[in-house]
């Protein structure tokens, strides 16, 4: 009899299956079969492929969702086109201004925040005036449709006294440096865009305190607290308290700014933000050459992108 369990030994098991059946002789037979092994292929994972039209558009969409969040909560950005605020910022100027101010970050209040302080530069919401509204009729103005550039030079609680080129505040001459300057194209008639470029300086009004901020005056007659609309309406014509929540501000520009001296406080919830920086300027006290590209480049006031606002 055959040795079937030797040959068996000489097999990888794993690698035949043993089938026993009878013969017609009486002998066992043993079919050795070797196994079918299935062989797995994984199938390709197929990635749908993304148009182009819908790529462009959904980067859009991500992008002006997140400008808008920025320019809500964080930053804005704001032409300016008057020159109240001479020499400190200029007609053309563009600024970044930044929204972290108390009245607009309750939003994000775990956010560091710096109150207003005298000094700073704010943008706000032109509140109206107050004490003669039919100017704003006239010029067809909205309060609370614009928004206004300004400095502020009273904090809620302040005593403001002004006589003639000085400003006090709380019986101490505000941190200012006193500087009298004139138009740059005095006599050239007021259609000329000229008018529009920077002040020039004529006289120092003194020596610069330490931490300053320049304000600009034409030569010519001073005026005092009698003279504006704030002191006769608001105190006893010679000194006004800065109510609580409110700000007393004013133009550098001081004799071509209207500001809070004529119609009246700048209430904390409508400030928009603190200016910031300048990211763009152009010249506008230039005659245009007639060619926007050449323009942009030639009136682009690439000294002052960047600049600090102070």
């Amino acid at each position: 009899m055959p040795d079937f369990a030797e040959a068996a030994d000489s097999v990888d098991p794993a690698e035949i299956f043993e089938i026993a059946h009878p013969a017609e002789d009486g002998r066992l037979v043993v079919a050795c079969l070797e196994p079918e092994v299935e062989s797995y292929v994984p199938e390709s994972i197929v990635i749908p492929h993304k148009s182009t039209i819908r790529e462009v558009f959904e980067f859009v969409i991500i992008t002006i969702i997140v400008a808008l969040f920025g320019m809500t909560f964080l930053v804005q950005g704001m032409k300016v086109p008057t020159g109240s605020m001479q020499n400190t910022i200029e007609i053309g100027d563009h600024l970044l201004v930044d929204k972290f101010v108390p009245s607009n970050s309750s939003f994000f209040p775990l956010i560091p925040q710096r109150k207003i302080n005298r000094g700073d530069i704010i943008v706000f919401k032109y509140p109206g005036n107050i004490y003669d509204a039919q100017l704003d009729e006239d010029r067809g103005i909205t309060p609370y449709s614009l928004n206004y550039v300004k400095r502020v030079v009273g904090v809620p609680g302040d005593v403001i006294e002004i006589s003639g080129r000085e400003v006090n505040v709380n019986g101490h001459p505000a941190n200012e440096e006193i500087v009298i300057a004139d138009e740059p194209c005095v006599s050239a008639p007021d259609s000329d865009p000229c008018h529009k470029g920077p002040l020039k300086r004529l006289v120092e009004g003194g020596r610069p305190r330490a931490g300053a901020y320049g304000v600009f005056y034409e030569p010519g007659p001073e005026e005092s607290s009698e003279s504006y609309p704030i002191f006769q309406n608001e105190g006893d014509g010679k000194k006004i308290t800065v109510p609580e929540g409110s700000y007393f501000v004013m133009g550098d520009n001081r004799d071509n700014s209207e500001d809070s001296r004529y119609w009246g406080f700048v209430r904390g919830d409508l400030i928009v933000g603190r200016a910031m920086l300048v990211y763009w300027s152009y010249d506008e006290s230039t005659i245009s050459s007639g060619n926007p590209l050449v323009d942009l480049f030639v009136n682009t006031r690439w000294r002052r992108i960047g600049t600090m606002v102070k």
